[in-house]
């Protein structure tokens, strides 16, 4: 078992990018949608509520998180 305290960035960014994608609220011309993220924080896409955000991103068999 690796000690997480030494883990490399690398490896950090790494952790869970096949199994969460985040979900973040953010304001798009002056409107609320919600940006979904990959484990790794690459944009994917955006999505007018959370909801669907959320719903797609279990179609994909991952796990959403949100991002307060």
């Amino acid at each position: 078992m690796t000690d997480i305290r030494s883990i490399s960035p690398e490896a950090l960014a790494a952790l869970g990018v096949n199994q969460v994608a985040y979900v973040k609220a953010v304001e798009v011309e002056h409107e609320q949608r919600y940006a979904v993220h990959a484990a790794d924080g690459t944009g994917v896409t955006l999505f007018p509520s959370r909801e669907l955000a959320r719903l797609a991103i279990r179609q994909n068999d991952l796990e959403p998180v949100s991002v307060h």
